[in-house]
């Protein structure tokens, strides 16, 4: 089986491997062929090895989970390295700000309708967060997908998603350095901002 790569279209282009659908996805899972142990997950159609952590990221996480609980109004949630289900993919983003749900999200993952924000933290995958990850995420119309970049100590927040065309992504790209604050914005509201060092490791 392929491993995560830098950017999907190179792997993708070589041929004899297998591409799943969500729903063959959740058959493998629900069949025991697939689980927790197997680490992986599904981008675009491809089962791909989730890549391992590091200290420096998975303090990150932490820092980011702790203050985005802090700020996220009632009716909304944060949901830390779990998954969403998309039209080709199942990916675990670190962190997901998405819209509560009254059976607690255990019957189903979030949608893209259920995600108000998506945020990854990269280093040594920073090209196929900022490729990939973006494609994905706007071809899908995730409202707003952030990047917290270890490497170059900033956010990039893009915003704008362009749906389902031929070249997906986003229309706009923002970056804040570590003595900005970056805006959490949800349903098109301005909740709160987060300082940019109280992110980073």
């Amino acid at each position: 089986m392929p491993t995560q790569s830098a950017t999907l279209p190179i792997m993708g282009q070589i041929a004899g491997f297998r591409r799943f659908t969500v729903d063959e996805y959740h058959s493998l899972i629900a069949s025991g062929h697939l689980d927790e142990n197997d680490n992986m997950e599904l981008i675009e159609g491809y089962l791909l090895m989730k890549m391992p952590r590091n200290p420096p990221q998975d303090g990150s996480v932490q820092k980011t989970n702790r203050r985005l609980t802090r700020i996220v109004p009632p009716g909304w949630e944060v949901r830390v390295q779990s998954a969403v289900t998309l039209s080709s993919s199942e990916p675990e983003p670190d962190i997901a700000v998405v819209r509560e749900d009254i059976a607690e999200y255990t019957t189903h993952h979030p949608g893209p309708a259920d995600i108000g924000v998506l945020i990854e933290i990269s280093d040594s995958t920073l090209d196929g967060d900022r490729i990939d990850k973006s494609r994905i995420y706007g071809r899908e119309n995730i409202p707003y997908y952030w990047i917290i970049n270890l490497t170059d100590r900033q956010v990039e927040v893009h915003s704008n998603p362009t749906g389902p065309i031929a070249a997906p992504g986003y229309a706009t790209r923002q970056v804040y350095g570590p003595a900005d604050s970056v805006p959490l914005i949800l349903d098109g509201a301005t909740i709160g901002a987060i300082p940019v060092h109280d992110l980073l490791p």
